[in-house]
């Protein structure tokens, strides 16, 4: 029997709970994994918005991956450990290693190819800031002020903003 929900109605908010309890599921792989070590040939894609509140990541990671960031723990990641509300893990990037500390409510997809298990969450966007609202007041501004403006330069291929981006289907990474 399949039950229809009228969401304007749902004072218990059930798609929240039922999202609190599949990110019990991610703690407690993490929290596996942190005592017990990954088993081989488990490994996670963890994918986060690296602007959510409890995000700690080092400055350039945030510049580099301005909105989310998917990390692999497979083989080559330090000192897992998974608390109630988030995750700490040491990866290394460019050869260096950096400290990540991820709260679950910013994770929006969980992935283990090994047993294609996946889940994906709705994360709520953080509240501007006072500094992006002052920024997005002189955008609104300079639009509308009648001052000709020059034409924008084409960006150097190796300036634009999705020159590191790419997109890997994970159906290469599934058993066939």
């Amino acid at each position: 029997m399949v039950w229809s929900m009228d969401a304007t109605n749902d004072l218990m908010r059930y798609d929240q709970l039922a999202q609190n309890a599949l990110r019990s599921v991610v703690r407690e792989a993490l929290k596996r994994t942190a005592a017990k070590g990954l088993p081989e040939p488990h490994h996670f894609y963890i994918t986060f918005k690296t602007q959510a509140e409890g995000v700690s990541i080092p400055s350039d990671l945030v510049e580099k991956y301005p909105d989310e960031m998917t990390i692999v723990l497979e083989h080559q990641f330090w000192d897992l450990a998974a608390s109630e509300h988030s995750f700490s893990v040491t990866l290394r990037f460019g050869g260096a290693p950096k400290r990540l500390t991820v709260p679950y409510t910013a994770i929006t997809r969980f992935f283990d190819p090994y047993v294609r298990f996946g889940l994906q969450f709705d994360v709520e966007a953080p509240e501007p800031s006072e500094q992006t609202m002052a920024v997005a007041t002189d955008m609104v501004a300079e639009m509308d002020s009648p001052a000709p403006r020059k034409a924008a330069a084409k960006p150097a291929p190796e300036a634009r903003e999705d020159a590191g981006a790419k997109v890997v289907s994970l159906d290469r990474f599934r058993k066939k």
